[in-house]
């Protein structure tokens, strides 16, 4: 009987979701890490969390060049993207990397062109795009005509370690561009239509960041095809848990929401299972008889056996074997990352020069 060699994977990060997908990596037989990375404590942590004695590295650069891997994993901050992901392509690796791509448009173009050049694949973590319920979503707002309005955020009260987390990315990239481009995304893949221009406003609500970002954003995006979208998120704990969860699209033929009753209730905002819990979908249908009444009672789609936080992680990472050993073409992958991050950068320059920005 022969046995497939395993992908000897990387894995640099060990916060959040670098643990989310140190854990699909150990239990996937066909890979095998083959070291972990981050500058403190918890690549230890990590280890002991897995029960597993990987080599532990404080240095990406030692690490690449000892390790030997065939994969990287990269789910470090975002100013650290650009530069991880050129030298793991140069080292011969395929890589998948956490959303956003890099922090700069011309260094998502840099990696994009690098993977291209030297025939590597490159995944970067748009975690909804894996989600069935967030499928479905998508697919029912396409059934309500053109053209569309899509209203969509995702605030959270953050404290304690997530309040750090969030200061921390605080240091390369707005809330409106690190959470966005996850929902820009998805109101692309709603409308498919060109977007043409942005507005967004912003406001600095703490001292603990730098003068020149804003923990609280809001953008709004118009299409071509005369649709138009929506987007909020603030970070910190003197965000409001009021309405942080609204997933719902209008259309010509009625409406689709998103109605998360316990990942939308009070305490669950900066919970990472929440952001991606759908529990059920309500389908508002706009047909009226002579009399300007409904003819169509709402329908509920039920979601209970939704995949979990970890499950998502996991099948991204199937995605990414899958890319590897069938050699899936990711061009169109790569393009809609690179579309979303620019919709986002866009943003955030409407915010900081008050004016409305042309695509």
């Amino acid at each position: 009987m022969s046995t497939i060699t395993p992908i000897r994977i990387l894995v640099v990060g060990c916060g959040n979701m670098g643990i989310a997908h140190a854990e699909a990596y150990h239990k996937f037989p066909e890979f095998e890490i083959c070291g972990l990375v981050s500058r403190g404590d918890s690549k230890s942590n990590l280890n002991d969390r897995l029960q597993a004695n990987y080599p532990l590295y404080s240095d990406f650069g030692d690490a690449l060049t000892e390790s030997k891997p065939d994969a990287v994993c990269i789910s470090t901050y975002p100013d650290t993207h650009e530069d991880f992901a050129l030298k793991s392509l140069d080292a011969g690796c395929h890589v998948f990397i956490e959303k956003p791509l890099a922090d700069s448009i011309a260094g998502c173009e840099r990696i994009i062109a690098k993977a291209k050049k030297l025939n590597k694949k490159v995944v970067v973590g748009y975690i909804l795009r894996h989600h069935p319920s967030w499928i479905r979503f998508i697919a029912e707002a396409e059934k309500l005509g053109k053209p569309l309005v899509m209203r969509m955020n995702l605030n959270q009260q953050s404290q304690g370690y997530m309040w750090d987390v969030h200061r921390n990315l605080m240091k390369s990239l707005s809330p409106i561009v690190d959470c966005g481009v996850h929902y820009i995304d998805v109101m692309c893949q709603m409308t498919r239509a060109k977007p043409v221009s942005v507005s967004a406003i912003g406001a600095r609500l703490t001292e603990d960041i730098a003068s020149n970002n804003y923990n609280y954003g809001q953008l709004q995006i118009r299409f071509d095809d005369g649709s138009v979208g929506w987007y909020e998120a603030g970070w910190g704990p003197m965000v409001s848990e009021t309405a942080f969860f609204v997933k719902d699209v209008i259309g010509p033929k009625g409406a689709v929401s998103i109605t998360a009753k316990d990942a939308g209730a009070s305490g669950q905002s900066d919970k990472v299972d929440s952001h991606t819990k759908t529990e059920s979908i309500r389908v508002h249908y706009a047909d009226i008889d002579s009399e300007n009444k409904f003819t169509k009672p709402d329908q509920w789609i039920a979601l209970a056996d939704e995949p979990g936080h970890q499950e998502l992680c996991n099948r991204e990472q199937q995605y990414f074997l899958k890319a590897i050993q069938e050699d899936i073409n990711l061009d169109d992958h790569l393009a809609d990352a690179l579309t979303s991050l620019k919709i986002a950068f866009a943003c955030d320059e409407s915010v900081k020069t008050g004016e409305t920005v042309k695509l």
